[in-house]
């Protein structure tokens, strides 16, 4: 190869090096905004209701429940990771599930779920988050 042509060719190859780099880059941010947005979404649907289970703890609400019941399961899932600031109170003894905690025993509560709001008597069953908000008077988002 003559001089002249080996330069040309050392000019292209130094210029395409960077196209790559740059297209990388490229990627590199596209992913990161898509992952960032299904965060911020994820995010969002798990926490949306935070303010409301707080504010459902502020009124002296108080769930019972079992590690083993479904209904129980179906009660904390419509709070999704909320359900961390609900006051509750777990009813089943480990290594013995049928028999029940000296709190629940004390507190009335027979079936599961069964929520107390204050000094009331427990009342038991699923509860919507519209019955929640009725029975606090918190306001869902």
């Amino acid at each position: 190869m003559s001089e002249e042509r080996r330069k040309r060719q050392q000019q292209r190859e130094g210029t395409q090096q960077p196209k790559l780099s740059r297209r990388f880059v490229w990627v590199v941010i596209v992913v990161v905004l898509f992952a960032a947005a299904y965060y911020a979404g994820w995010y969002r649907k798990n926490h949306r209701l935070d303010a409301f289970a707080q504010c459902v703890a502020s009124k002296q609400a108080r769930m019972y429940g079992l590690y083993w019941c479904p209904h129980c399961a179906d009660q904390k899932e419509m709070f999704g990771a909320s359900f961390r600031y609900i006051p509750y109170q777990e009813c089943a003894v480990k290594n013995s599930p049928h028999q029940l905690t000296e709190e629940c025993k004390a507190a009335g509560v027979k079936l599961f779920p069964s929520w107390q709001f204050g000094n009331n008597p427990p009342k038991e069953g699923v509860l919507s988050l519209d019955e929640l908000r009725d029975k606090t008077g918190c306001s869902l988002p």
